[in-house]
Parts: C-alpha cells; sequence; structure tokens
C-alpha cells in the first residue's frame, strides 16, 4: 500500500528521528484528531499525495495566494513522503459501513471536529484490535480523499520509498493549492 506524508524534514536525521520520514512524534502529540500520546504515538498520512499537501496546507485556507513560507514548518522545508505499508497490514476502515455497524459508530463521530471524540474514538479502536496498524477515514477537506491514522505499533513495517522536498511550482502543491482556495 503507498501512502504518503508531509513533514517538515530534517536531511541529517535517520528515518526514525526527529525529522525523518518514520519518526512518529510522539512527544508533540495531543492535539491531532488520533492524539493519544499517553497510549501510542502516530503518523497521519494520506492514499493520495495531493491529499498529504492539502492537509499541511489547510491553516491556510482563505488567505490569499500560495507563497513559499507556507512550505516551510519548525524552521524546515516541508516535504512529500512516499511510504509502503504491506498490502495486508490490518487496517479499521472507518470508510466501511459494515466496519461502522461494527463497532457501533456513526459517519458524524468519525468525521466531527471534537478531538475529544476522535480520540477517545482512537484510543478505544487502538486497544479494542491490538493487530490494527492503522486506522482508515475520510478527508474532511475532501471526502474522496482517504487518510490513514498509523499507530506506532506499525513502524516495523514500514518502509520509506522516496522524499521530496516540496516547492511552490510542483503539481501536487498547485493541485493542493487550488482545493484550497490558495491560487
Amino acid at each position: 500500500m503507498r501512502l504518503w506524508r508531509t513533514l517538515p524534514l530534517d536531511r541529517r536525521a535517520a528515518a526514525d528521528e526527529a525529522g525523518g520520514a518514520l519518526w512518529f512524534p510522539r512527544p508533540r502529540q495531543g492535539y491531532g484528531r488520533h492524539d493519544n500520546p499517553d497510549l501510542y504515538g502516530c503518523l497521519y498520512v494520506a492514499e493520495d499525495p495531493v491529499s498529504a499537501v492539502a492537509e499541511a496546507l489547510a491553516s491556510f485556507r482563505g488567505t490569499g495566494h500560495l507563497t513559499a513560507s507556507m512550505l516551510e514548518h519548525l524552521g524546515r522545508r516541508l516535504a512529500l513522503a512516499e511510504l509502503a505499508l504491506p498490502d495486508d497490514a490490518t487496517v479499521v476502515d472507518l470508510d466501511d459501513p459494515e466496519v461502522l455497524v461494527a463497532e457501533d459508530l456513526r459517519p458524524s463521530r468519525v468525521a466531527t471536529r471534537a478531538r475529544g471524540i476522535t480520540q477517545r474514538l482512537a484510543a478505544d479502536l487502538h486497544r479494542a484490535h491490538p493487530e490494527a496498524l492503522a486506522l482508515r477515514w475520510w478527508s474532511t477537506l475532501e471526502a474522496s480523499w482517504i487518510n490513514l491514522t498509523l499507530f506506532d505499533r506499525a513502524a516495523p513495517a514500514l518502509a520509506v520509498t522516496e522524499v521530496a522536498e516540496l516547492r511552490i511550482d510542483d503539481a501536487v502543491v498547485r493541485d493542493a493549492a487550488a482545493l484550497l482556495g490558495l491560487g
């Protein structure tokens, strides 16, 4: 399974160190959709590279035109990392109606912006499915985009395929910016 992640890249860091494509930033987590740093670290990734970039730029929506400074975070250039997860990895698919029924979940609980709800849901699913490496859910930016929250127990199964710093003229950046109205 091919997945994409944006991150403030530190080219000097090993893949599993701070600034690396496979670093689970547990010490910095607590406010994200599925964050539960007392229980696990997580990576937010997407099945579509445009989705990964759009999620990183979403806070700039409505601020005008895309600028190069929007592609920097923590003093580093944002990069797009392509990751590989085995196709047979166990994933709790919250975009599957049968899974929602089996877990007694409503789509409104999965997609809410109320982090207390989504974080509890993720913790409950993490505990209930110790074999699961990730949660799969739809983007709140564009429902046809599918995102995954990778639990840190997925680390041994992950591999980095490619990492490239993002540039303002990259097609993936232009497409994400257009969706967000940063034309």
